[in-house]
């Protein structure tokens, strides 16, 4: 049994990647900050009969997220994919105009800063199995100018642009990376994040393109 680590883990997506993944006999491990919400996530999970577990972590502290995906390997052995998808408040947004250093900064730290502490985590083991998945979900403003999103485009499109890179390297070695940028909005409560989540577990089955859109 393969083991997915979701990075982010929130209602929505989350939770539909952890029912998508755990259906194709996967263990699935919740990183997020709030252990509460992810004791609520589990057992939902655990009612569909997915082995899963929750692990807190902060990935604007480094460390944390090392350590979470630290005791994910002593809880189910080494990650075979990583999905990362925090997504940042809205209150934490700045348009192209009102984009400074610090919150570019902040935005940097949150979406580029902590993918690289969760790829550094997980794929030694990898390459020494020959085989993986890293897999990067973000918006649309990854790829479209969206000029509200200033800060969090600059972040999503090094992010877009690293990744880009891990796929070319990591293909030959059986390692999968890819992207999958969502464009437009949608409520956790509909049946969107379902719909992104088999099209996420698609994109690993088939580990073809590094790049993969998803029109809402």
């Amino acid at each position: 049994m393969k083991t997915l680590a979701i990075v982010g883990a929130g209602p929505g997506l989350g939770l539909s990647l952890a029912k998508t993944f755990g259906q194709h006999d996967f263990r699935v491990a919740l990183i997020a900050r709030n252990q509460e919400k992810l004791d609520t996530y589990m057992q939902q999970l655990r009612e569909m009969h997915v082995e899963a577990a929750g692990f807190s972590a902060d990935v604007l502290h480094t460390a944390q997220l090392e350590a979470a995906l630290a005791r994910v390997k002593e809880t189910f052995g080494p990650v075979d994919v990583l999905e990362y998808s925090p997504t940042p408040s809205i209150t934490d947004v700045a348009s192209v105009l009102d984009v400074a250093p610090e919150n570019a900064q902040f935005q940097f730290d949150y979406i580029v800063r902590g993918a690289l502490a969760g790829v550094r985590a997980v794929l030694p083991d990898m390459l020494a199995k020959g085989d993986g998945g890293l897999i990067f979900t973000m918006g649309g403003a990854s790829i479209t100018p969206t000029p509200m999103m200033g800060n969090v485009g600059i972040a999503m499109a090094g992010l877009r642009n690293y990744v880009s890179n891990l796929h070319e390297v990591l293909k030959p070695k059986g390692i999968y990376a890819g992207t999958m940028s969502v464009m437009g909005w949608f409520k956790n409560t509909d049946e969107t994040p379902a719909r992104i989540a088999a099209s996420i577990y698609e994109m690993y089955e088939q580990r073809e393109q590094g790049e993969h859109v998803f029109e809402v």
